[in-house]
């Protein structure tokens, strides 16, 4: 196939997703729409090479520390001051659903599966390839197929229930923003537009003049700093990741005042880049054949249903001590079954359904948006990696 057509099907593929989620108020995410259609489409013909021949595999992961920098300019340090409850949760959430799964999951589907399955439920590609690799040392042929379709489904798990609790709250916070007066309502649109500049107060560099804020020159910035996120983590040999260190230089980047508020934004780049961002997510889509879900449904539908009971006793617990709605919270919890982008966008997608006003919008997304983005990265980049190393000892 070649590139172009290749490029148009996965747009359209795109556009039903977001028009399913716009008409359902994001109940249905545009990557639940999304990655069914690509599941299915594989199954009936479409080449398995569709995103290789679309020719921007490469280009996608290269443009991750980019859009991380681009998140650090839509976040403030005081709100992250603010997230330790939110760490919390995300933390007990993978923990509970690791006990549920072996105390509970290994006398039904057997410690061969419930074990490893916690890898890929409690974070992603990582630690699913630190529990295949293990699984594959002992021969375990069919837990590795298991544990591939187990990250493969998870989205399919985890967005819907995101979805579904965000827009109940997005829709309680928006009423909180029409009851709580206009005022209240200025002071957050300000505030979540990142326009006040005062309170940036590690800022030293002057702002790049207005003529001089083209689309180039703000990618430029951009990149550039992902570059030295890229870099530094490798000088620190890994030891923080690099995409979590592209979210903090993008944080540090924009409070000393080199990088602009909603820096891709104003670049007109952010649909793109999250256009090639999102096919890491479903490539991987094209291993999961008729077959072998069949095979293996039973044990995959046991462990996302153990690990979501262990994930919701958790958030609904923490929710009553840290005085979160529950819907919050469980939203929390289980982003550890997507992580990021989609995080993000399911946090935009539930803005823009809920909110009928910018400002509206505006004050929706900065309440949800740090706090998924803080759970994403707690439990897909950095604590699904020890927790994953610990398990291998288990299996």
């Amino acid at each position: 196939m070649d590139a172009i057509t290749a490029l148009l099907i996965i747009a359209v593929v795109y556009a039903i997703g977001d028009f399913v989620s716009q008409k359902t108020k994001a109940i249905f995410s545009m990557l639940f729409v999304s990655g069914i259609i690509f599941m299915v489409a594989f199954w009936f013909g479409v080449p398995k090479t569709l995103f290789e021949d679309a020719a921007i595999v490469k280009l996608s992961l290269a443009l991750i520390p980019t859009l991380m920098v681009h998140m650090g300019t839509l976040m403030r340090l005081r709100d992250l001051r603010e997230e330790w409850k939110t760490v919390i949760i995300a933390l007990s959430a993978i923990v509970f659903a690791s006990i549920a799964l072996f105390l509970i999951g290994s006398p039904i589907i057997g410690r061969e599966f419930a074990v490893p399955a916690a890898g890929p439920i409690s974070g992603g590609v990582v630690a699913t390839l630190i529990m295949s690799e293990a699984a594959k040392a002992k021969g375990l042929e069919t837990v590795l197929v298991f544990l591939t379709l187990l990250l493969v489904l998870q989205n399919f798990v985890g967005l819907p229930i995101s979805s579904i609790c965000l827009s109940r709250e997005g829709r309680r916070l928006r009423d909180v923003f029409r009851t709580e007066g206009i005022l209240k309502g200025d002071l957050s649109q300000k505030s979540l537009t990142n326009t006040d500049h005062d309170e940036r107060k590690w800022r030293f560099i002057p702002e790049t003049p207005k003529e001089l804020q083209t689309p180039f020159i703000l990618i430029m910035k951009t990149m550039l700093v992902g570059w030295l996120a890229v870099m530094v983590s490798r000088l620190l040999g890994g030891v923080i990741d690099k995409f979590v260190m592209a979210l903090i230089f993008g944080i540090v980047f924009y409070e000393i005042g080199f990088l602009e508020p909603k820096i891709l934004t104003k670049a007109n780049s952010e649909g793109f880049t999250l256009f090639a961002l999102l096919v890491p997510i479903f490539m991987n889509l094209n291993k999961a054949t008729p077959s072998m879900v069949i095979s293996l449904i039973v044990p995959i539908a046991l462990s996302f249903a153990v690990a979501v009971v262990g994930i919701a006793i958790s958030s609904v617990i923490l929710s009553k001590v840290f005085r979160y709605s529950w819907e919050m919270s469980l939203a929390i919890g289980v982003c550890c079954l997507f992580g990021f982008p989609g995080t993000f966008i399911v946090s935009q997608e539930v803005a823009n359904a809920v909110g009928e006003t910018p400002a509206e919008k505006e004050f929706v997304l900065t309440k949800i948006l740090p706090k998924m983005l803080v759970s994403g990265f707690t439990t897909v980049t950095i604590a699904s990696v020890f927790l994953a190393g610990f398990l291998v000892k288990l299996l």
